[in-house]
């Protein structure tokens, strides 16, 4: 079964009363273990459908399907939810929050889902060493550099066990060292952990490094090409 399934997705935005068409009938299918990179210029609805992935918006027609659950049929607390418990994200802007240390920003996913306090912290521990970030647990957001800020976010993404990872230009905010490092790091663990990860990006990086490039023109799938992954 797939772990995310579009169904004639698409998404009407009325700006001025004028129709502005940002998803045109899209229909998706994400396995388990994909490595996954949504393209495309800007304006051709890439970041829209990556957030109707998500749960963060609604499709104005068509379904959104996640581990079997049609994310149309929850209520706005039931989505919140499942979203805590089930998707991972990892932004732009990193979103982290700016009076909380590195273990912090990480552990209050888990503590947000009501896990132990001592099991939250050492779970924080364990995903920023994995991330290469061991010493800098106590560090604050502004303390970091943009690599380090957009690693935290991506332990943080992991910390709930989601199903998924939708990352949001995740490399755009770095140099191209940085935006190496932390592919690497994301390629690793889709490959160590077969942690699913897709990815809305213009980054020639990241649609290098994707096993499958998905190209979205004025809403609709242009191309959908799978790769011969390499080991």
């Amino acid at each position: 079964m797939a772990v995310i399934t579009t169904k004639s997705v698409t998404k009407v935005y009325n700006s001025d009363k004028v129709p502005v068409h940002a998803l045109r009938g899209v229909d998706l299918n994400i396995e388990k273990g994909e490595f996954t990179a949504i393209v495309g210029p800007s304006g051709s609805g890439k970041t829209t459908l990556l957030n109707i992935i998500g749960g963060l918006d609604t499709p104005t027609e068509g379904k959104t399907i996640v581990q079997g659950t049609d994310l149309s049929t929850l209520s706005d607390s039931e989505l919140i939810n499942f979203r805590l418990h089930h998707i991972g994200f990892v932004f732009q802007a990193y979103n982290l929050i700016p009076v909380l240390t590195a273990v912090e920003n990480v552990s209050f996913v888990m503590q947000m889902q009501g896990r132990p306090n001592k099991e939250c912290h050492n779970k924080s521990i364990s995903l920023l060493k994995e991330v290469g970030l061991e010493d800098k647990i106590n560090k604050r957001p502004s303390e970091l550099s943009g690599g380090q800020q957009q690693r935290v976010a991506v332990a943080r993404a992991l910390a709930s066990k989601p199903d998924f990872v939708l990352a949001d230009e995740p490399t755009a905010n770095l140099d191209s060292v940085s935006s190496g490092e932390l592919l690497d790091m994301m390629a690793e663990l889709n490959q160590k952990e077969e942690m699913t990860f897709i990815f809305s990006t213009h980054d020639q990086r990241v649609i290098d490094r994707a096993h499958r490039v998905v190209t979205l023109v004025d809403g609709k799938i242009d191309n959908d090409e799978v790769r011969a992954q390499t080991v």
